[in-house]
């Protein structure tokens, strides 16, 4: 009896499971290399009936070798009040291909999509199967609806690092009449047109997409895959309407979105007039009042509706005394305004390692908006979100990228500025002492400057002391120290990039090393390289260097009395396209002084040259490293 329950069972099961589908064995080899999810199939179906009508149906297949490609594995869709999810479908399958178990509708989640936001009208459906059985197989298949078609849906088969892709397809169905317009790259040859019933469709199809490693300052994902990406003609959004095919056309929908948003109330009015009507000079305006706004504001994410676009008014800022960026800058170009200085409300991807913007095709590639106020050959740039960023100053988070600049008939496409090498500097003071058990303790007094103080700026405006110091034990590459006291202290006057001094007083255990009659010193205590690479690896990638920056390392260090110097390191120059460093060290008496300067500069270097950058690096790597060694004298 039991072994035909037993029986029947595992009947059933096979009924359940049906035909494998997925087995991982059916995975070609090379796409198993470097890989953590391996996509099998992935089908995404777009219909824009009209500007208000789009439909898209995506279906994905992964298999996920390993717990590092986990995250892959769960399903997420986003949806707000222009945007409805008709459906979901999902299958977990097991390495053999067989059927599991099914979705259930009851097991989808659906939250708030608030993250950082105050408030926001966006919600998420979410699913998982908390499978951890490797290697195993998830399929997805869900059907949006949205009447928001000023962003289109891009094609990016590849979604990741150690993501290997067997077949991806992309179809999207417009009316025959309609432009859509795309643009694509590392794609061969142009996708496949059809025609029928007054539409036309847009094939791209790709299979056997090896996996992509992480490398070394790589710079952009989006410039080492396939993808296509679109963007409308003629687009909906709310109530409104708008067209994109040029970035003039682009400025103008958001000139229309926020016409009649900038009057203020009056006392804000004669606010404005009382603190600036007696300054002589524009830039004196300016930066009075982004003093005023960033004492009487605070940045306050809300996106409801087409406020993810739109701003708030004016007024409603000064009644509440927050925004978002889009309110922020709306406000602050209300009161220049006031003062008689235009301004323009300017778009811009915010992030430490942006995306490259494509220049040449007009869409949506941003996430923030900043401020631009010209001054005839001079322009300043206000970063609105900010409560402690001087006038004038983007940091990174905004700094020498393309922008989309508004105007009142229009838009055209800017960069932001550019900080060269010279305002980027690390200016390094230390004296300090080893006792003679190899402990050291000194006082290090360093000068930052322009993008490299963004870093203390942060933990001074942002940390509290706690955390501060914290943050500051871990920033070192030191095994074992401590930091007695610190401070940082700002130039009030500094110009056009902020300054920060900093001073620590700092013990590290064991640093020297002693040795019978011996002391081995590292003289470089604070600022050693952090990069090592191999330079018999193969490199794929161009090399990106975002910044240009300038250190200067001046050290002063005491040994015990009774050490003679025995093994000294030369000194060394070194100097190419990639930068400059240069080190020395001199002993007199029982003080060391050691002077190192290195000067990055920035760039994007083609994967030929990767060779010659990992000599040039470990060189400074194997610099920063050297010891001198001494000996008791007799």
């Amino acid at each position: 009896m039991t072994r035909k329950i037993l029986c029947l069972l595992l009947l059933s099961g096979a009924a359940y499971a049906g035909d494998p589908k997925y087995p991982v064995s059916a995975i070609p080899e090379a796409l198993l290399k470097n890989a953590h999810v391996v996509c099998r199939l992935q089908e995404v179906d777009v219909k824009m009936s009209d500007l208000k009508d789009m439909r898209v149906v995506e279906k994905y297949v992964y298999t996920i070798l390993n717990e590092n490609g986990a995250d892959h594995a769960d399903f997420e869709a986003y949806y707000d009040k222009d945007t409805d999810i008709r459906s979901i479908s999902g299958v977990l399958y097991d390495a053999q291909g067989n059927a599991v178990r099914k979705l259930k509708k009851s097991e989808v989640a659906d939250l708030s999509a608030v993250g950082e936001s105050l408030m926001t009208d966006s919600r998420i459906k979410t699913h998982s199967f908390h499978h951890r059985v490797y290697p195993y197989t998830v399929e997805y298949e869900v059907e949006t609806r949205s009447s928001f078609t000023a962003v289109l849906p891009p094609w990016v088969p590849q979604s990741g690092l150690n993501f290997a892709v067997e077949q991806s397809r992309m179809s999207v169905t417009v009316p025959e009449n309609y432009n859509l317009r795309y643009r694509q790259h590392m794609y061969k040859g142009e996708p496949v047109q059809t025609t029928a019933k007054g539409t036309k469709t847009f094939t791209w199809e790709t299979k056997g997409i090896t996996a992509l490693e992480d490398e070394w300052m790589a710079g952009s994902y989006q410039n080492r895959t396939t993808w296509v990406y679109l963007a409308p003609s003629d687009f909906s959004f709310g109530s409104y309407t708008g067209n994109m095919n040029t970035w003039n056309d682009f400025g103008k929908f958001f000139s229309t979105l926020n016409a009649g948003r900038d009057q203020l109330p009056e006392k804000i009015k004669a606010e404005v007039h009382a603190l600036t009507d007696g300054l002589k000079t524009p830039q004196e305006k300016i930066s009075t009042l982004y003093r005023y706004m960033q004492k009487n504001t605070r940045y306050i994410s809300i996106q409801l509706g087409i406020g993810g676009w739109q701003t708030f008014d004016a007024a409603y800022v000064a009644s509440k005394g927050y925004g978002d960026c889009k309110a922020l800058s709306n406000y602050m170009r209300s009161l220049l305004k006031e003062a008689g200085i235009p301004s323009h409300y300017t778009i811009v991807f915010g992030g430490t390692y942006p995306p490259d913007i494509l220049e040449d095709f007009s869409m949506n590639q941003f996430n923030h908006v900043i401020l631009c106020v010209p001054l005839g050959k001079d322009t300043t740039w206000l970063e609105c979100t900010s409560q402690t960023l001087p006038p004038g100053y983007l940091s990174d988070f905004t700094c020498n990228r393309a922008v989309l600049l508004v105007e009142d008939n229009g838009g055209k496409l800017v960069r932001t500025p550019k900080y060269p090498m010279g305002q980027n500097k690390q200016l390094r003071s230390i004296t300090a002492s080893i006792s003679p058990t190899g402990d050291l303790s000194g006082q290090v007094k360093t000068l930052y400057t322009g993008l490299q103080q963004d870093w203390c700026h942060g933990l001074v405006n942002y940390l509290k002391p706690e955390k501060q110091l914290e943050s500051l034990k871990r920033r070192f590459n030191l095994p074992s120290y401590d930091i007695a006291r610190y401070s940082y202290t700002a130039n009030p006057v500094a110009q056009p990039v902020p300054e920060m001094g900093e001073l620590l007083d700092i013990t590290v255990n064991n640093y020297a090393s002693v040795s019978g009659k011996r002391l081995f010193v590292t003289p470089n205590i604070l600022n050693r390289s952090s990069v090592r690479l191999d330079a018999d690896k193969q490199r794929t990638s161009p090399i990106r260097i975002t910044y240009p920056w300038k250190d200067i390392d001046t050290v002063k260090l005491t040994i015990p009395a009774g050490y003679r110097l025995e093994n000294a390191f030369p000194a060394k120059t070194m100097e190419n396209k990639y930068g400059r460093f240069s080190v020395k060290a001199t002993v007199e008496g029982n003080v060391i002084t050691y002077i190192r300067e290195r000067d990055q500069n920035d760039g994007v270097f083609p994967a030929s040259e990767y060779e010659k950058i990992a000599e040039y690096y470990n060189a400074i790597d194997k610099a920063d490293r050297a010891m001198l060694v001494f000996v008791k004298a007799e």
